[in-house]
């Protein structure tokens, strides 16, 4: 930090200044001309709260919405991960029909707003195929049961596991047409000489793919891919539209009940802050390692 400060010139301090005064005259715009009460002692017992009936802390609202959050990115990231993959792949194939396939999808999927994707998916067909593959008679039951310890662990509370998938679902649908043009890209970074080379000694295109293009494309789209994991997060806060109760939701709820909105407000961006940007100071560790 100190080494920082150092290399700190004059123009440095002064445009510092200059924000901390602004921020400082929109906080007083806040107070004086909304007449606005801040409340922030109230937001930790919206992040954890002491039951005094089980005698243990227990994950508020704020709290519960963030790990809700959290495992819906990661579901979704892995689920984006397998199916961007493969349309990566499908736009570098050699049978035309494939490769027009997976470019419409990709195309049609990066080119609409994503609250379209969102509706479109969650009213045509998010609940015919939960209802298809019976899953909320079956979360319900989880639910039911007494050891039903590692199931909440893993997924939350259990009776609220179709909404969980119905977000993992559209928002692994949408973010897979980013990894694809991202898969796509780095595929295509692979110098020809390679492919030649490998059909010369009579290599098929599916081994060229797994033993030559895919290893070297991989390692070129690590980054960007890390970027993309990082916007899957923020991008999370949109499925808060059909009711996922992730950190969006759940501070929506808290304004609702409490007017605090600027709190619960200011509190959710930080939480995003921190989970966004600690996982890019640590891809940036990776990727130099």
């Amino acid at each position: 930090m100190s080494k920082l400060i150092k290399r700190l010139t004059w123009i440095d301090f002064i445009i510092i200044a200059i924000l901390v005064g602004f921020f400082g005259y929109i906080w007083q715009q806040i107070g004086v001309s909304l007449n606005y009460n801040w409340r922030w002692e109230k937001i930790p017992n919206y992040i954890v709260r002491y039951h005094t009936g089980r005698e243990e802390w227990f994950a508020n609202l704020l709290l519960q919405g963030l790990f809700t959050t959290i495992r819906i990115s990661i579901f979704a990231s892995i689920l984006a991960l397998i199916l961007g993959t493969t349309l990566g792949i499908a736009r570098c194939s050699v049978n035309l029909t494939i490769r027009m396939l997976a470019r419409t999808y990709l195309e049609f999927l990066r080119n609409i707003p994503p609250v379209v994707v969102v509706f479109i998916f969650f009213f045509f067909l998010s609940q015919q195929l939960i209802q298809a593959l019976n899953i909320e008679n079956w979360a319900r039951s989880i639910a039911r049961s007494e050891n039903n310890g590692v199931w909440t662990f893993i997924f939350g509370d259990m009776r609220r596991f179709p909404s969980l998938v119905s977000g993992t679902i559209v928002l692994a649908l949408f973010e897979s047409a980013f990894v694809g043009e991202i898969v796509r890209a780095g595929i295509q970074s692979v110098e020809r000489g390679q492919l030649e080379a490998a059909r010369s000694i009579g290599m098929k295109w599916s081994q060229e793919m797994r033993y030559i293009i895919l290893p070297q494309a991989m390692k070129k789209v690590l980054p960007p891919m890390a970027n993309q994991f990082i916007t899957l997060i923020k991008d999370s806060s949109i499925i808060s539209l059909i009711s996922v109760q992730e950190l969006t939701y759940k501070t929506v709820e808290l304004v609702s009940s409490t007017h605090m909105i600027f709190e619960a407000w200011i509190t959710t961006g930080a939480f995003y802050f921190v989970l966004c940007f600690g996982l890019s100071m640590l891809f940036r560790k990776l990727e130099n390692s």
